[in-house]
């Protein structure tokens, strides 16, 4: 069990001693505030980072005080520019006074920076004591794939994250943390997934929010969103068949409503992007193909064929995939209305290749893939945070030894702020 709430200041060097080691470059502030309230109030986060993953009545816990490191590790890309570096594999490190004698560690998710589950993740589980990381995973934005084997580098910069924060951990509160928890939205729940499938020795358990599947013979998201780029057009306008093919694709009937705004945000920009990260030459000499292509034209990717190319893309992925072999703890929660990743071809498939007595899967009705959409769709979409949080807690009993509920759909209660698990 975590150590109750001390007053760390009392009990550990001062914060000039604090280390990450193996840093190239790192700056601490002590803060009166580490929630985004105060961190917005002195430029110690970015709110576009973490613009619209959750929704607008998420709360923000009271002020947190503590340390914030902000850093980064060697690396020759220059992708992200926060803090006015234009350096990749930065990082953020919180510590609060008031300790409870864990740490939780994030990647970002989709190609966002070290801020981006500031809202999600780090207010709540500061709130609780914990100390909190993130990594930008070494490389951001759309053209990640320009840094060479870019996923191998995000699973590789997750783990030197973690042991880095675990002995900054050590340097300022005078002994390891007693708990290690990953914890990831999307690409973020993928890197969970790996890490306690192939780093499992630094890690206690985990908490993955719909993270992205990817296996060598599918199904990937090269393997889904190209059948959905050919038939969007002629759904919408109007082709009975194109919808079927669009629900045979794994994106459920119901959730139309959200199938515009991700053909416009989503669904093309993913599928080059990540093409272009396993099967560059797909396109020849083109970077990323060509957006919004019409199927027939030249090197377009809603004519991709993952199984044609299978030779090619295969062993690339193979270097990331997962495989289900997890060897700690693992809750995962999904929504059955997200059509970026949609559930029946990314966690109904990983939690049939998990070990069941190390994974529990919640499968959340009406949950889309980002909380932003739940404002402008209350009626019809509810958030996975309030889901993320109670799943975050059944990991916390299970760790004590209190066996977790048992994976179910969770149908959508009175009050969307809650997420009640079924008894265990």
């Amino acid at each position: 069990m975590l150590l109750p709430l001390v007053l760390v200041l009392a009990l550990t060097p001062p914060t000039a001693a604090v280390h990450v080691p193996g840093a190239e470059h790192q700056q601490l502030a002590r803060l009166s505030d580490l929630t985004t309230t105060g961190l917005v109030a002195t430029g110690h986060t970015d709110p576009a980072d973490w613009a619209g993953l959750t929704s607008a009545a998420l709360p923000v816990p009271a002020a947190v005080p503590g340390i914030q490191i902000d850093g980064y590790f060697p690396d020759t890309s220059s992708s992200n520019s926060n803090n006015g570096w234009a350096h990749d594999s930065q990082f953020v490190l919180r510590l609060p006074d008031r300790w409870n004698g864990g740490l939780v560690v994030t990647g970002a998710p989709g190609v966002r920076e070290q801020y981006a589950n500031d809202r999600a993740i780090s207010d709540w589980v500061l709130s609780r004591g914990y100390a909190f990381a993130a990594t930008d995973k070494g490389n951001t934005g759309a053209r990640f794939y320009r840094d060479g084997r870019a996923m191998e580098e995000w699973n590789r910069r997750f783990t030197e994250l973690t042991v880095a924060a675990r002995a900054a951990v050590l340097s300022r509160y005078g002994h390891f943390p007693r708990r290690t928890i990953a914890t990831g939205i999307s690409n973020g729940g993928y890197l969970v997934r790996w890490q306690l499938e192939n780093r499992a020795h630094l890690y206690d358990g985990g908490v993955d929010w719909e993270g992205t599947l990817w296996t060598v013979d599918g199904p990937n998201p090269l393997t889904f969103l190209p059948p959905v780029l050919r038939s969007y057009p002629a759904y919408a306008a109007g082709s009975s068949d194109a919808h079927e093919a669009m629900v045979a694709a794994g994106f459920p009937a119901g959730t139309e409503f959200l199938w515009d705004y991700h053909y416009r945000y989503y669904w093309d920009l993913t599928q080059r992007i990540y093409r272009e990260e396993f099967d560059p030459g797909f396109d020849g000499t083109l970077e990323a193909g060509v957006p919004f292509c019409s199927s027939g034209t030249p090197s377009c990717d809603a004519d991709y064929s993952y199984a044609a190319r299978r030779r090619i893309a295969g062993p690339a992925v193979s270097r990331v995939a997962l495989t289900g072999k997890l060897k700690r703890p693992l809750l995962t929660v999904h929504g059955t209305y997200d059509v970026l990743l949609p559930i029946s071809q990314d966690s109904d498939v990983y939690a049939a290749m998990t070990p069941g007595r190390l994974h529990r899967y919640y499968r959340v009705e009406q949950g889309t893939h980002v909380d932003g959409l739940v404002d402008a769709y209350p009626d019809r979409l509810r958030p996975l945070a309030p889901c993320h949080r109670a799943a975050f807690v059944a990991l916390e009993r299970w760790l004590d030894g209190v066996t977790p509920p048992p994976s179910a759909t969770l149908a959508r209660p009175a009050d969307v702020a809650t997420c009640p698990l079924p008894a265990s």
